[in-house]
């Protein structure tokens, strides 16, 4: 790790979030989220996004090459092999032994950052300030001090920062974000946001070690990546989680990992109740233990309700006067430039992803998943972790918003 854990300590989390917040109201308004088109707005032919992809592991996994206003113009990735899978991925004859190498191609314009969690916030920080757009992986950052340190580096640069959340183009999530934005639900009063990754021993072996040596993944505290949770429920109504009360829940049996990490963590399992600044309520869970994979949400308003579809068998199902007749939540294809309707991972997530941070680029906006509405899905996570080490204390959580 590239900090102490001392950083992520109680007295650091209460000391700096008072100040934080008096940072974040000082930066003025705040650009408007894109809406999601409907169908996809036609882009200008001629502009091209020339694009730096920086990991080779999930970063190959998006349709950067299919879209058409994009062009992969180099890759990057610290290890030989991964490097030569992005090249093979998109057809692209440059490549970069290092992210510091590739920033300094003029050519760039925008980067898309898959590295590894606890490097997200230097990165980005080190991509804007070289002038360059950034789409992260999630999460944007681990702590409080990187989650101000993001804000002061977008406000230098002025670029355009996304987070690359799967969450937020889910379908049942689409959905879900029609259906509000229509008014169909009323008030949304109480939503359940899961994600859900078990590791057995195989995995653990997997994620937790590279040549024999610990990755950052060995022993993450599981709130620290809370936005395929969150990002259901600030994803579809914009609200903001406010305060929370989080416990967690360490597995006897995997002590070699809990607490025996770099970040100090205990827990492989953490569940948290959230408040938001509506009063509205939210149960979050993030579990890295049990038998079930999945990310799965329900919203729960005056006047319809949505539950989606779970791994572990619970069945898709609206609820309402004013619900839909839907077997399963709409595929919305249709939003895309047609090169990019199909399913590359996480629920059919990844092609919207590209098409937004490329489309907000030509279109010179900001994407729907901006800085703000970043932090706002990641900083109740780092509020929630304080929360489950300090045993289920209620905590604030800090909002980074230019309106806050």
């Amino acid at each position: 790790m590239k900090k102490n854990a001392d950083q992520l300590s109680r007295r650091t989390f209460l000391e700096k979030s008072s100040a934080l917040l008096m940072s974040a109201a000082s930066l003025g308004a705040a650009t408007l989220a894109a809406e999601d088109p409907r169908p996809a707005r036609p882009l200008d032919p001629a502009r091209k996004v020339r694009l730096g992809v920086v990991g080779g592991g999930f970063g190959a996994s998006f349709p950067w090459r299919e879209h058409p206003n994009c062009i992969v113009h180099a890759v990057s990735d610290l290890r030989p092999d991964r490097r030569d899978h992005l090249m093979k991925t998109y057809q692209c004859g440059r490549a970069y032994e290092s992210l510091e190498r590739l920033l300094l191609d003029p050519e760039i314009e925008a980067v898309a950052l898959f590295t590894g969690a606890p490097d997200h916030a230097r990165h980005a920080i080190a991509i804007l300030d070289a002038g360059k757009h950034c789409l992260c992986a999630v999460p944007a950052a681990l702590d409080l001090e990187d989650c101000q340190a993001l804000v002061e580096a977008k406000r230098r640069s002025g670029r355009r920062y996304m987070m690359a959340e799967t969450s937020y183009y889910r379908f049942d999530a689409i959905a879900a974000r029609d259906l509000y934005r229509e008014g169909k639900f009323g008030e949304i009063f109480y939503s359940e946001v899961e994600y859900y990754h078990p590791l057995d021993d195989a995995e653990r072996r997997y994620y937790y070690y590279h040549e024999g040596k610990r990755t950052w993944r060995y022993g993450y505290p599981p709130m620290l990546y809370p936005t395929h949770s969150t990002g259901f429920l600030v994803g579809v109504t914009r609200e903001r989680l406010a305060a929370v009360s989080c416990l967690g829940w360490g597995n006897p049996e995997l002590k070699e990992y809990y607490p025996g990490n770099a970040y100090q963590n205990p827990f492989n399992a953490q569940v948290a109740i959230f408040q938001t600044d509506k009063g509205h309520i939210s149960r979050c869970n993030v579990i890295f233990d049990g038998t079930e994979h999945g990310e799965r949400a329900q919203w729960f308003g005056t006047r319809l309700s949505y539950f989606m579809a779970g791994s572990s068998g619970q069945p898709f199902r609206i609820a309402g006067k004013e619900a839909p007749d839907w077997k399963e939540a709409p595929r919305f294809w249709e939003r895309l430039p047609e090169p990019l309707r199909r399913d590359s991972g996480h629920g059919g997530s990844h092609p919207f992803i590209a098409h937004e941070f490329i489309a907000a680029l030509v279109e010179d906006r900001e994407p729907a998943v901006d800085l703000y509405e970043s932090l706002a899905m990641t900083a109740p996570g780092i509020a929630a972790h304080q929360s489950a080490l300090r045993g289920g204390e209620q905590m604030k959580v800090p909002s980074f918003d230019p309106k806050s």
